[in-house]
């Protein structure tokens, strides 16, 4: 099994600014493409990635915003989806630290980056204007 010391090794070897926040195994990693923190958190078994991208309080028309995402979680994402979280939009994915390599937690990285990269304007589009 993985520990966090494995983990902190393949996050600095992957060359992204991140930080451990406390000490029970959560790391935020800046995104380069915009500028976002991944929280990432072991749980248990589990390696879990996050990162807010949209408030619903701010978008207008949320049964399209809806669709826009089924879209996107079925055609652009591979390791990870679009889900609402506490009245937010969330890019998610979890990974088993039993097997976890450096491979996989770069791809969930990379998949990370070019979502929010490319997903930006679509998603954004459905903010009202303030």
């Amino acid at each position: 099994m993985r520990s966090r010391d494995d983990i902190e090794s393949y996050l600095a070897r992957a060359e992204v600014p991140y930080q451990e926040v406390g000490e029970n195994g959560m790391w935020l990693v800046r995104d380069s493409s915009l500028g976002e923190n991944i929280a990432i958190k072991a749980a248990g078994p589990l390696l879990l990635f996050r990162v807010k991208v949209l408030e619903l309080r701010e978008v207008t028309d949320k049964p399209a915003l809806f669709e826009e995402l089924l879209r996107l979680n079925s055609s652009d994402l591979v390791h990870g989806a679009y889900g609402i979280s506490e009245d937010a939009v969330v890019l998610t994915c979890t990974l088993q630290v039993e097997n976890l390599d450096y491979n996989e937690l770069q791809a969930v990285l990379d998949d990370f980056s070019l979502a929010l990269g490319n997903h930006y304007d679509k998603l954004t589009k459905f903010r009202s204007a303030r």
